[in-house]
């Protein structure tokens, strides 16, 4: 395994840990502490904030609720919540951001600006998340536009669907049968998030855990990965083959899957989501082809000059195709592959 690009990450922030598959070949590397007031060496079973990366686990609940028939793609979410959105808001439609919904709720940004630089969802509740959806509107037009707002109502009607609170069904759909221990809701223990080297509180999102509210390590994450490109459990199977099949053409070469980006190469696809929180960082991508995957996770939050996501990008590149990746031009026209992701 090429570690150049992968050691290349582990001085982004103040704690990193990078998680990487070539084939049967498993790699960990960890670097720095899980914060700077009160140091401890970063493991591979560090729990970070991983933002909208979360969504890729709402996706694949989605499709293990399929699987079992107890949904359907095409289910409207009238069916499940009293919103009045129509018709053509479905569950499909909502995982892969063509629900015409806005990227956050009406109301949110009233209650985070108290805490825009902190922790803006605190403040925004169930209750607001249930307002907010009474004053919704829907863009006419089918066009993918990436919206935390939408993620968070998939995971409530999921929720709804089954009669249980999101947080429980996922853990007893997928985090069990993953056999994924450092991945869940609680915000201890967990590496303290940095923001331009000042800590940051802990992520909390009320009323839109499905958008962007988990934890997870870099073990857990690759477990993910792994199962993605192995399609075990058999328990999950059918569900871990729905939620990576394109749907939603974005280009000739991008497409969306349920909540997964999908990138076309030539003899080759890569699948990839990133997220952030004020105060971290993370990235996870595949190729099925070439069996190969990269999480990357980092206790500092993005900025607008941040390149940790691209630069994770240009790293499963390097291992799914050592060449291209050292080719002129090859960060270029991928650069805003990740740019969107972001919680």
């Amino acid at each position: 395994m090429n570690e150049d690009r992968i050691t290349a990450l582990l001085s982004a922030a103040p704690g990193v840990a990078v998680a990487a598959r070539v084939g049967d070949e498993e790699t960990v590397l960890v670097a720095g502490v899980t914060a700077l007031d009160d140091p401890h060496p970063v493991t591979a079973a560090t729990r970070f904030e991983i933002g909208s990366l979360t969504k890729t686990f709402t996706a694949l609940l989605l499709a293990e609720l399929v699987a079992r028939g107890e949904v359907r793609h095409d289910d409207p979410v009238d069916r499940f919540l009293d919103t009045g959105l129509g018709p053509g808001v479905t569950l499909e439609r909502l995982a892969t951001h063509t629900s015409g919904l806005p990227r956050l709720p009406p109301g949110l940004l009233r209650a985070a600006l108290p805490a825009w630089r902190t922790n803006p969802y605190r403040a925004f509740g169930p209750e607001r998340l249930t307002a907010a959806l009474r004053r919704t509107r829907v863009r006419p037009d089918d066009r993918a536009r990436y919206s935390n707002f939408g993620v968070a109502v998939l995971g409530l009607a999921l929720a709804r669907a089954t009669g249980r609170p999101f947080e429980d069904l996922l853990a007893d759909r997928v985090l069990r049968p993953l056999g994924l221990t450092d991945t869940g809701f609680d915000t201890a223990p967990q590496a303290t998030g940095h923001l331009r080297g000042r800590p940051r509180p802990p992520w909390e999102m009320p009323g839109m855990p499905a958008a962007g509210a988990l934890r997870s390590s870099a073990r857990d994450l690759l477990v993910l990965l792994t199962a993605l490109l192995d399609g075990r459990p058999a328990s999950l199977a059918p569900a871990l083959a729905d939620v990576v099949a394109p749907r939603v053409a974005v280009s000739a070469t991008d497409h969306l899957c349920l909540v997964w980006n999908l990138r076309r190469l030539p003899d080759h696809d890569l699948l990839f989501h990133s997220g952030g929180t004020r105060g971290c960082t993370a990235f996870a991508g595949f190729s099925p082809q070439r069996r190969t995957a990269l999480v990357v996770l980092a206790n500092t939050g993005p900025t607008v000059r941040a390149t940790l996501v691209q630069d994770s990008y240009n790293a499963l590149r390097a291992l799914d195709d050592p060449a291209a990746a050292q080719r002129p031009g090859t960060r270029g026209s991928d650069r805003d592959a990740t740019r969107e992701t972001t919680a």
